[in-house]
């Protein structure tokens, strides 16, 4: 804890400010020299500082390339007194956003490393081979740094494995949710050497489909280094992750004790594995893995989890093809009752869920939104219960009208036979698929079935209810017990990512989505109970009652979604730019200029509770777009663009900035040929480059990433520009194709100049504006100015 609070006492470390680039690098250097002096003859440290620069494109957030010039890495190197040939990379990043102290993300990271390289240079035993430490200093950057090591690091090479150790919460457990790629023996070495396992390959799957607005570093080891790895990250409290909150003395001591035991455990593991330096020879396929309460985690090659997917869902597809085709006599009866069963199932989910979606898009369209954020039984009781009634009432109704002369315990064997149909063409489309998260439906179809096959009898049996009962539940109980671990799980990472996703989806719709299928999910084998049970009024009364009550308290704004309570934040994200923008022609004439404050909020509830607070933030000053500049004209610091709707965004345009350093300069070297344009720009130390070719040409190469341009979403091309200290002014050329002369050029360039820290980060302004925002805000300040030239 001593090193975690040393490092956040330094404040915010932004990439180039001698906060992150001096302050922290010293104190990392200090305490690395005295762990040096501490460490036994087995050992041997090195000790580098590396200063990359570089740039490369990637497909996260819309897509976009990036590039760093004089970025800083602390790196160590802890190998046996002999030398080692072989080594795993165990990574943090001491870097944090803007105006954050950034102690989860990932200060505790880099205390954790710091321990355990103490730890590991005090032992007697010599390891078999190298553990690099790698404190990388611009990852909130988008990955620069370790872009940087991985491509221009010497010691790079040497690397077999990798353990990345990031945050998307405060504290909590650590979960590995990114293995691989294809090294099912890094996930058993976790399996084998992790005391406190936390793991699912769920989350890995959810986490790489994209529809979580977030990355790691882990992408640049596997996609830029081919180098296999583990991604874990602290999940729980992600309320206040990325804001002032995120502080040292948050995060308990029996987390970071956690994440040390876990972290030294493995790497000693690695450290001392023959499979380490042959790790290429064991990349054979993905694996399946997922812990069970905590307590351990069960792992298993991808194929021999298809194969027993496929066992079990022939063996229940041969069980159901049993019990409909014999006897041969009632085949047609039986087919017609079994698939009127199947497809009052399907009818009653996709009703209930459109049903519940409406009502979430209601209270959406009424403004009140996230009315859970802070409150997230709220959408338990509104959701949750608004399912579940609208699953008993169809079903109640079908036994009512369609099944009123049929025996309640044959109905009751045919919708459980139903449903356990459903799991198992959702087992077989799933594995087909590929997805390693079919263990899911593995577990519904197998576990039931079991259930089934031991308690036929009791199926069939009036006498038999409490027997019946209790063997059932206890045949449920896994599939039961781990689908509510998974969905704890799922939902303690998602709910405070709603607050952070942007303004376009309606994220009361995904919640809603979300609790829907958990419902379905669950009531899967106990919808055959409402048609085995007398009756579901007193059950069907209770849920609506508890869900319509509900709506009308969310309805009259009882649920406030914010909260300021020091003890347990959950505040709204609001971001404020003090721009100055001027527009040029192609002859450099300036034709427009203003001045004011963007805001930006960064939930789908806009800004609109705000606004009571500070009335001239109205409908007369929502932003807008400026159709012929790249971006909106604008000034994006990174390429979101398609998150926010610019109905949310307003631009307080009164404001005239009053700054004291320089703008961000694009100056034209030269054109070669009319269509490679070399440039030069000046600035801070964070800008973004915004290029649009005008119909008619396009841009076909130029000197960044590798050297194919990479468009954003919505066709315009964009660059993120950070560097560290002392950085030469960026040079890069870009290569147009025109199909003819243009009188209004062929293609339009801007500039942003963001200063996130010195003097000139805050105009007065600014900071009086500030000042008047919420206390259950979260607010991110700084001014920008914005150049676009045309050519």
């Amino acid at each position: 804890r001593g090193y975690l609070d040393n490092i956040t006492a330094i404040g915010p470390r932004t990439v180039g400010s001698p906060a992150n680039e001096v302050l922290a690098v010293n104190y990392l250097l200090e305490q690395i020299r005295a762990i040096e002096t501490e460490s036994t003859d087995a050992h041997k440290i090195s000790v580098d500082v590396q200063r990359p620069t570089g740039s490369f494109s990637i497909d996260f957030l819309g897509g976009f390339t990036s590039y760093y010039a004089n970025i800083t890495n602390v790196v160590v190197k802890l190998e046996p007194r002999n030398g080692a040939e072989h080594a795993v990379l165990s990574n943090c990043h001491f870097d944090s956003v803007p105006n954050t102290p950034g102690a989860s993300d990932d200060a505790v990271s880099c205390s954790v490393m710091l321990e355990i390289l103490y730890t590991l240079s005090k032992s007697s035993e010599p390891l078999q081979h190298a553990v690099i430490f790698l404190f990388n200093g611009a990852e909130e950057n988008i990955l620069q740094a370790s872009h940087g090591f991985i491509t221009q690091h010497e010691w790079a090479k040497s690397i077999r494995a990798f353990i990345n150790l990031e945050a998307a919460g405060v504290g909590g457990k650590e979960l590995v949710f990114q293995t691989g790629p294809e090294n099912p023996w890094l996930v058993q070495a976790y399996v084998c050497a992790a005391k406190h396992p936390f793991a699912s390959v769920v989350a890995q799957e959810i986490f790489q489909s994209g529809i979580i607005p977030a990355d790691t570093d882990f992408r640049i080891y596997r996609d830029f280094g081919n180098v296999p790895g583990i991604d874990l990250a602290f999940i729980e409290n992600g309320y206040i992750y990325h804001t002032k909150y995120d502080t040292s003395d948050r995060i308990l001591t029996d987390s970071i004790q956690r994440a040390g035991d876990n972290i030294l455990a493995v790497l000693k593991y690695l450290a001392t594995s023959d499979k380490l330096a042959k790790s290429f020879e064991y990349r054979h396929g993905n694996v399946v893995f997922f812990d069970v309460l905590g307590l351990f985690v069960l792992a298993y090659p991808a194929r021999v989890g298809t194969i027993m997917n496929c066992i079990i869902a022939a063996i229940a597809f041969l069980y159901l093809g049993k019990k409909v085709f014999q006897p041969k006599t009632r085949v047609i009866n039986n087919l017609k009752r079994f698939f009127t069963a199947f497809g009052l199932i399907l009818l009653s989910w996709i009703s209930t869920l459109v049903t519940v979606v409406i009502v979430a898009v209601f209270v959406s369209l009424i403004g009140q939104s996230l009315s859970w954020y802070t409150h997230f039984y709220v959408s338990v009781f509104l959701y949750g219960t608004a399912a579940a009634a609208k699953l008993i009432l169809v079903h109640t109704l079908v036994k009512k009208f369609y099944y009123k002369n049929m025996n309640d315990l044959n109905l009751g064997d045919v919708f459980f036979d139903a449903s356990l149909l459903i799991w198992t063409i959702a087992l077989a489309v799933i594995t087909q698929i590929g997805l390693c998260s079919a263990f899911i439906c593995m577990l519904w179809v197998a576990f039931p079935l079991l259930t089934k096959l031991m308690i036929h009898k009791e199926f069939r049996q009036k006498g038999a209810t409490i027997k019946f009962l209790v063997l059932y539940m206890l045949g449920m109980f896994v599939p039961y017990l781990y689908i509510m671990y998974l969905s704890w799980t799922i939902f303690e990472m998602f709910t405070p990512i709603m607050g952070r996703s942007g303004s376009e989806i309606p994220p009361d719709v995904v919640l809603a989505g979300f609790i829907v299928a958990i419902t379905m999910i669950l009531s899967s084998y106990f919808i055959n109970f409402i048609y085995l049970v007398k009756s579901t009024k007193l059950t069907l009364i209770t849920s609506t009652a508890v869900s319509v009550v509900t709506l009308i308290l969310v309805c009259s704004g009882i649920f406030f979604p914010y909260s300021s309570d020091m003890a347990n934040p959950k505040p709204k994200r609001v971001f404020l730019q003090h721009t100055s923008r001027r527009f040029h022609d192609l002859d450099g004439n300036l034709v427009k200029s203003d001045s004011g404050i963007w805001i930006n909020g960064f939930d789908y509830n806009g800004i609109s509770h705000i606004t009571p607070h500070i009335p001239e933030i109205n409908d007369t000053i929502r932003t807008p777009c400026e159709e012929w500049a790249p971006f909106c004209g604008l000034p994006w610091i990174l390429p979101v663009h398609f998150m926010f709707r610019l109905v949310t965004c307003y631009y307080l345009g009164k404001y005239v900035i009053g700054m004291k350093g320089r703008r961000a300069n694009v100056f034209l070297l030269s054109a070669v040929h009319t269509s490679r344009y070399i440039s030069l720009s000046t600035g801070p130390s964070h800008m973004s480059l915004y290029i649009r070719p005008h119909k008619g040409s396009a841009l076909s190469t130029w000197s960044l990433g590798d050297g194919t341009p990479v468009a954003s979403i919505g066709g315009d091309y964009f660059v993120f520009y950070s560097h560290g200290l002392h950085a030469t002014p960026w040079n890069f050329w870009i290569e147009l194709t025109a199909s003819e002369k243009h009188s209004d050029g062929i293609v339009s360039l801007a500039i942003a100049a963001h200063y996130f820290f010195g003097e000139d980060q805050k105009s007065p302004q600014l900071y009086a504006l500030l000042e008047r925002l919420p206390n259950w805000t979260f607010s991110s300040g700084w001014s920008c100015t914005y150049d676009l030239f045309v050519f």
